[in-house]
Order: structure tokens, then sequence, then C-alpha cells
């Protein structure tokens, strides 16, 4: 039986009352033994028999066309099978749930390092070897690289609310700051990598993969082929961050080689070519405003920023998104700029628009709190929004309030020493603080989950990419149909299961478990109606279900098997309410007074997102996204050449993630016990991003409590920091 059920309003807490004690705990993942002993196969992992090797050959000219391929310079090669490219090809990866091919450039060339075509042999060296000495010839055309100095400059109408000069110019205390942040990649631990293999006229494609239902849709696309002539399979992925939303050149070449050459064809990215030829976050330059009255309640405030991307890429980075709903003002004023350029195109990166644009807001909040000599604490309470400020809708569940005091509490907030007098030889100590918000969204997805007297089985095409989905769901179908988690079988990520939205936009949780929530609810339902007693009443523990005075075991009740496919999507609740996550972060640095290094000493996190499902699995995702978000603050910058835009720092050895010795000791994340009744009918929302909107602001706004130096661009290297404390 399939049907579909519409988040149209608030739906019983059915997991407050349910008895197998799965929901909430810190459940380790099922997977993880595969995963540390090696067993558990990634893309790349794959060799079926008679499989070749690929390596993709990458552009030397930022802009113009390839007028020559020269396969004879690479013809002594021992096991040489042949150099492919040509109109099927695409320029980059596809844009998360595009659903259809990126631009085929064919001929013509976008940004330097641009996959222009693949060279593929019997082994990974020789087809390595054939890749670096292939012999290309370009006609080379004039490239804009600087999104400062672009003549091609994008813009849509400001959005807006109320009188914006009344409002400002009634304000007692006004800030107007220049923000610069710089370009980002996801660096994911496994490298993009695709295995191809036509089986007569259908294609199986093993992918390092986030969205396998769009991803088959764009590969389709690509192809010129039926969607339903391509299988995808993405069971295990190493990290994503939004690097693998979409379908990429990996794929689409392995797969032009593969039914060329009629065996199946391994395409594995090189790291450098994951930064050259991957999605980027943007830089950014952002102006903040804000105006208040001598009370400090917020009167107007603006947000504008430049990003730059690709000409013909759709994604514009949001970087306004938080600002829009964190705080309430009487005017707001919102507006983009896109710098068209010869970059490694823009996509998602780990909360797109809150990574970048929050780290500004909470900056200058606490700017406006020093004009106007108020707490940076209680200038935030003073202003948490109640409704949506700029579409009126009331908050499903809004507890930023609650996350900012009782962080506060936890952190020792109010014992704090006074702005620059603390100090340890020639360590200068200060504390900072910021808020953190993020939209959440219920996207449309299905699950079949079936029971047997073995236990239950549960199916969709959801991908895990490290952040706990095999846990996570295996979890709800043992809460809702009372079976512990060995007894319960997760199956993930081929697109011939049910589709749902995939990993990305921390909605794959919350959308891929509410269908599995749903699908077992239904199964529940007809194990009451077999027992005699109302759903309401039916208590299912350990494989036995009691109800109506009756105790039965699941095997006893179930003839083969009861199975149940449901799909969940939004409803009314999204249209009259707003969903976010919100959290508050707290930070303790060190400022060397004579080198400018930052030594981060301690970070608070407490968040609030709704029902938890998995207390690990949350607590893992919210110390990683802090942990990136004093990353970014702090070491990570994509260093582009001036001259041809390419990425010059394209390894991990010269683009600075946080490490072990830069994470301090004293690192906590925790959640407040809330349920969003608006969100899903599980009362969760997404939790995998939350953590880096406005961590890295809780550092710069400690290094100004130590040491009195206002960072406006990031990262915060040494230099910075000398040049702002000299500046006073």
């Amino acid at each position: 039986m399939t049907f579909d059920f519409k988040m149209d309003q608030p739906q019983p807490r059915l997991l407050d009352s349910t008895r197998q004690g799965l929901i909430g705990t810190d459940m380790a993942r099922p997977e993880g033994l595969l995963k540390v002993t090696g067993a558990a196969a990634y893309a790349a992992d794959h060799l079926p028999e008679g499989c070749v090797h690929g390596m993709l050959v990458r552009a030397t000219v930022t802009r113009g066309r390839v007028t020559a391929i020269d396969e004879g310079s690479i013809g002594d090669i021992p096991g040489l099978l042949g150099v492919f490219h040509g109109p099927k090809f695409i320029r980059n990866p596809a844009q998360g749930m595009a659903g259809e091919s990126p631009i085929r450039p064919d001929t013509e060339v976008h940004f330097h390092g641009q996959p222009i075509a693949l060279v593929v042999a019997e082994t990974f060296e020789a087809a390595r070897e054939g890749a670096l000495r292939l012999a290309v010839t370009y006609e080379s055309a004039p490239a804009e690289v600087d999104p400062e100095t672009a003549s091609e400059v994008e813009s849509d109408e400001p959005d807006t609310r109320g009188d914006w000069d009344d409002a400002w110019g009634k304000a007692a205390a006004r800030v107007d700051l220049t923000f610069r942040t710089a370009g980002h990649v996801s660096a994911a631990m496994e490298p993009h990598a695709a295995v191809a293999e036509w089986q007569g006229e259908n294609l199986l494609l093993r992918g390092a993969l986030q969205m396998v239902a769009t991803n088959r849709l764009e590969l389709a696309d690509a192809l010129g082929v039926e969607p339903e002539r391509v299988r995808v399979v993405s069971p295990f992925v190493g990290g994503g961050f939004g690097s693998k939303l979409g379908i990429g050149p990996e794929a689409v070449a392995a797969s032009v080689a593969a039914r060329d050459l009629g065996r199946p064809v391994r395409v594995v990215m090189a790291r450098q070519t994951v930064f050259d030829a991957v999605l980027r976050r943007t830089e950014t330059r952002q102006r903040l405003r804000l105006a208040a009255d001598a009370d400090g309640k917020l009167l107007a405030l603006a947000h504008d920023d430049r990003i730059s991307n690709l000409p013909g890429e759709g994604f514009a980075e949001p970087v306004s998104s938080a600002s829009r709903f964190t705080y309430d003002a009487l005017a707001m004023h919102f507006a983009q700029e896109v710098a068209r350029n010869h970059r490694t195109p823009s996509g998602s990166v780990r909360a797109p628009g809150e990574a970048v644009g929050m780290i500004t807001l909470e900056v200058a909040m606490d700017m406006l709190a020093q004009l106007l000599d108020i707490d940076p604490l209680d200038l935030r309470l003073k202003n948490v929004a109640t409704s949506h400020p700029m579409t009126g809708q009331a908050f499903g569940e809004q507890r930023l309030a609650d996350c900012l005091t009782e962080g506060a509490r936890r952190f020792g907030w109010a014992d704090r020493p006074a702005p620059g007098t603390r100090s340890e030889g020639d360590w200068l100590i200060g504390a900072g603080m910021a808020a953190a918000a993020r939209p959440n969204a219920l996207q449309e997805s299905s699950a079949r989950v079936r029971l047997t007297p073995w236990g239950a089985v549960v199916e969709t095409d959801m991908t895990d990419i490290g952040t706990g989905t095999y846990a996570i769901l295996t979890q709800i179908a043992g809460e809702m149909l009372g079976l512990p988690a060995e007894r319960v079988e997760v199956r993930l990520a081929d697109s011939d299961f049910p589709r749902s939205p995939g990993s990305g936009g921390s909605f794959g949780a919350s959308s891929s478990g509410s269908a599995v929530f749903m699908a077992a609810k239904g199964i529940r339902e007809k194990l009451a109606r077999t027992l005699g007693c109302d759903p309401d009443d039916l208590a299912l523990q350990d494989g036995i279900a009691r109800g109506g005075n009756v105790e039965r075991s699941l095997a006893d009740l179930i003839d083969g098997e009861l199975g149940e496919t449901a799909t969940v999507g939004p409803g009314k609740t999204a249209e009259t309410h707003a969903s976010a996550g919100f959290g508050a972060h707290f930070a303790e640095v060190a400022v060397h007074r004579w080198t400018g290094e930052i030594r981060v000493r301690r970070m608070l996190g407490l968040f609030d997102i709704g029902r938890v499902l998995n207390e690990r699995t949350a607590r893992g995702q919210a110390l990683g996204g802090m942990i990136w978000g004093m990353g970014g603050a702090l070491h990570e910058a994509l260093e582009h050449d001036p001259r041809t835009g390419h990425i010059a720092n394209r390894d991990l050895a010269n683009y600075h993630v946080a490490a072990h010795a830069d994470v301090p000791g004293d690192i906590t994340a925790d959640f407040l016990p809330v349920r969003d009744d608006h969100a899903n009918p599980m009362q969760s929302k997404g939790v995998g991003e939350l953590g880096i909107s406005g961590s890295g602001a809780a550092i710069l706004n400690a290094v100004h409590d130590a040491c009195g130096a206002r960072l406006l661009s990031i990262p915060a290297t040494p230099d910075k920091v000398i040049a702002a404390m000299e500046e006073g």
C-alpha cells in the first residue's frame, strides 16, 4: 500500500509515548564497524570485472576554446585505450537539486581547470601519465577573474520593509560596515569518484553523490537517455558538504567512455582536481547597516552583498538569509549583486548564506552594543524576532532567547572580566558570543518499510554522507515498530528505491525520517486492527505487541510480511509558519600581543533543533559545524591567481582547514528539549549546518574583547590582527 501525507497541521507527538527507547539516544552507527575496518565500499572501491581507469584532463587557459587535441602525443603509452571528449561532457557539477544537465560547452573553456577530456587506460598510472602529457591547443579569449572589477554585474530589486530613511534618520546609534569573506571549498575526505558500467542499454553508476534521484535525472539528461535506463547507487559517501549535490564531470565522462569501450570505467578525481573543478563557496563583500534607539531597540537593518559566479550559473549564495528573520527592525533592506567572472564556479558549501552572512551580522551586533554601551547579550535579547519580519509568518518554534540566556549561564558570561583587562603573560584573553540561525524545511520524501517475522527492512534512496542516516532511520523504524536496532535493516542510496530529497540543506534526516515514520505508522495501524485494539492503545516493544488486554509477538501477528510505502511532503504549515533552527555560540580566545596569533581556548554552542533523533550524530554535526566556523574565521581561504583566476592553494597542504591542534579541548554542543509541532510529523529540525552559522563571529568578537582589534575580513590571519591592534 502507498499513501501520501501532507504536513497540513501539527501531528500528535507519537514518539513521546512509544516504548522501544531508541529515539534521542546516542546509538552508534550500525555501519560504523564496516567503515573503520575498511569493509564499507565507497565509489572508488568498486572494480567490476574488466574495469579500466580514466583521468580527467583540465584546461590550462582561463577562457577560449579547444582547437585541437593531439591523441598521437600520448600514443606511446602502454595500455592506452583512448581519449574521450565532445558535446556530452559537462563543464562543472550540477547545482543542488537541478534535475538537469549542467552546461555542456563542447570545445569552449570558461575557467582555468575546467575538465575538457578523459584519458582512459588499462591502469591508473597510464591514465594519469596520459592526462598530464596530452597535447591540447587552445584559442584564448579575454577573461575576467576579479569580482570587484567585473564588467557584467547582475542585481535584482532590493527586498525591503518599512521606511528606511525615517528609521535610519531617527536612530541614536548606527553601524555601517563592510565585511569581506574569502572563498571556501568543501574538501571532503573522499574525493569525487564514479564507476560507470553499461549493462546492455542500461547504465549502472556508482558515485560519490548526495542526491541520487536528481543525480539520475542530471546524468540521463547529459547522456541523452531516458532516466529509466540509468541507475545510480551511492551507499557510502565520505563527506559532501554540498560539493556532491549534483552530478559531476567525472560521472558523465566515465559513462561516455564506458559506453564506447564496452567496459566499466573508473574515474577518481585527484585532490587538486577537486579544488579546481568542483563548486566552491564564493568570496563575498558585504555591507551591513544597523540603527537603534537609545535603549538598543533596532530601528533599521540592511544587508547587501556582492558575490561571484560563472556566466550561466543560476546559483547565488543567499548571504542575507539569516539577517531576514533573526532580529526584528522597523525597516529592513536586502540587496545582492552577482559579478560574472571566469573562476571555478560557485555553489553550495555547508550552510550556504548563513556561514558567511551570520558572521557579518553578529560582528555588527557587537559593534552596535559597544556604541550603546549595552551588554551584547542584552542587545540580542531585546531584538529577537518573534515572527518572521519579512513574511509575517509565526515561527513553529523559536527558542533563540532561551539558547542565548541558558548558553550564557553555562558559559559564565555574566562573570567575564571587563574587555581588555585579562592576560596571561603575552597572551590577551577575551570572550565573545553570537547567535545562530538557519531555515529549516520539510522536503517531499518517500520510503518503503516492510515488517517480517525477523524484523524490519527500510528502503529509500536517501544517502548517508557521514551524518548518521543509517543510525537515525534504524532508530525511527525500530521505535515505531517496537524492535531493537539489530532487527532493523536500512538500505539506502539506490535510485531504484523510493525517492527522497537526499542529503543537503539540513533537511535529509527529518524529511526521509518522516517518510519512514509515516510508513511505520501505517504498519502500526494494521497491527492494531489485527490485534483488535485502537492504534492509540497499541504498545510495541522488543517484538511484542500489546493492546486491548491482548499480548502477542509480532511474528505471530504477521502473515508473511506487512509493508507500507509513504510519501511525505510540505503542506499548509509551510505556508502559515516559518521553520528554522536557532542557537547561541560562546567562545574564549587568547591573542598573542606581539605575533597576532589567535588560539581558541573554549567554545560552547547551545541549539534549538526540535526533537533530537540521535544525540551522538546531532552533537557530532553541531561540533563539526562549530569547528568549521572557527576554521573559516581563522584559516580557510581560496587564493586565486590574479592573472588567470586559477586556484593557487589547491591541496590540503596549502588550504588550511582546522586541525586537531587548532580545536580547543573544552568544546561543547548541547540542545534544548524542544518539539517543533509545525516542522514535520516527528517535531524535529535540521542540525547539519546550524553549528557553522555564527560560530566564527563569536571568535572574532572574543578577539575584540581580548585586544581591541575589530576584524572585518576573514580569515583573521596574524598580519590582519596586528594591523587591527595597531589601529586601536
